[in-house]
C-alpha cells in the first residue's frame, strides 16, 4: 500500500507593478498546474496561497522567482510554508482583479512602501514598549480566535472597514506622539494600510514582517506573545503557535455572530466541493 505524500501550504505576496496582469496570470496557471489553491493578480502585484507536495512547491517557488516571463518582478519573494493534515484546497484558481487587496480607499499605492519592517525579535521587543498602539489588522472573528498580547481589535468585519477605525483614531495617535504598530496573518494587509497611513495622515507604521505566520515559524516560545490560534483562509481553519492544525471548526469560529453567517456557509461549500 502506497503512503500518501505529505501536503504543505505556502502563502506569498508582493506589491509590484505588473503591466500585463493577464499574461502573468496565464504563466502562473501553467507553473501551478501541479498545485491547488488561489492566486490573485492585479496591476499592483500578486497574492497567493497554494498547496501540494513539497517537491512541487519547490518547483513553483523556483519558477516564480526565476522564470524569464516575469522579468525579475518576483525575485526574492518570501514564501511562508506550513504542513497540512487537512487538504487546504480542492481546486486551482488564478484570477485577475483590479486590486489584489482592496482597502476601500481609492488610489492607495503600496508598491515599494512597506513601512518599518520588524523581524520577530524586534516585534517582541516592541510589544514591551510602553507608548505604542498595537493594532490587529484582521477581522474581529480572527482576533477572537487568537492575537498578540496588548493588541487592539478594530472591530471590523472586513478589511475594507478598517479605514473608519483609522480615521476615528489617527489624530489622537499623532497628538499623543504614539508609535503605531500593526500585524496581520502574512503581512499583506499591513503593507497596504501602512502606505495609506503615511499618505493620508503622515503616520509611519511599524509592522511585523511576514506576519503571524513568520513569527510562529521562527519563534520557539511564541506562546509568550501569541495567545490562542491563528485563523487561516483555507480548509484547515486554524493553526496553533507551532503552526500545527487544530481541531477548531468553521462553525466554532463564527458561532453566535449573525454577521459572519455567510462566511460559515462559504466555508462549508468549499470544504464539500
Amino acid at each position: 500500500m502506497t503512503t500518501p505524500a505529505a501536503v504543505f501550504h505556502i502563502a506569498f505576496y508582493r506589491f509590484v507593478r505588473l503591466a500585463e496582469p493577464a499574461r502573468v496570470a496565464d504563466a502562473l496557471r501553467e507553473l501551478a498546474r501541479e498545485l491547488l489553491g488561489a492566486v490573485l493578480v492585479a496591476p499592483e502585484g500578486v497574492n497567493g496561497m497554494l498547496a501540494g507536495e513539497a517537491a512541487a512547491l519547490d518547483r513553483f517557488e523556483h519558477a516564480l522567482c526565476n522564470d524569464a516571463r516575469f522579468d525579475g518582478a518576483f525575485c526574492g519573494i518570501a514564501f511562508k510554508r506550513s504542513a497540512c493534515r487537512t487538504p487546504p484546497f480542492r481546486r486551482l484558481k488564478v484570477h485577475v482583479r483590479a486590486e489584489v487587496l482592496p482597502l476601500g480607499v481609492d488610489g492607495v499605492d503600496a508598491v515599494g512602501r512597506p513601512g518599518v519592517q520588524l523581524d520577530p525579535a524586534q516585534w517582541r521587543a516592541l510589544l514591551d514598549e510602553r507608548d505604542v498602539i498595537v493594532i490587529d489588522n484582521r477581522n474581529s472573528f480572527e482576533f477572537r480566535l487568537g492575537h498578540f498580547r496588548r493588541a487592539i481589535d478594530p472591530l471590523v468585519g472586513n478589511f475594507r472597514d478598517l479605514p473608519r477605525f483609522i480615521e476615528a483614531n489617527a489624530a489622537g495617535w499623532k497628538a499623543r506622539c504614539q508609535k503605531v504598530a500593526m500585524y496581520c496573518t502574512g503581512g499583506i494587509r499591513c503593507e497596504k494600510t501602512s502606505a495609506w497611513l503615511q499618505d493620508a495622515f503622515g503616520i509611519e507604521v511599524h509592522q511585523l514582517e511576514g506576519g503571524i505566520l513568520r513569527y510562529l515559524a521562527e519563534t520557539p516560545d511564541a506562546e509568550r506573545d501569541w495567545q490562542g490560534e491563528c485563523f487561516v483562509f483555507d480548509n484547515r481553519i486554524a493553526l496553533d503557535a507551532r503552526l500545527t492544525e487544530t481541531t477548531t471548526t468553521a462553525a466554532e469560529v463564527y458561532a453566535g455572530d449573525a454577521d459572519e453567517a455567510w462566511r460559515l456557509r462559504r466555508a462549508q461549500r468549499l470544504a464539500a466541493s
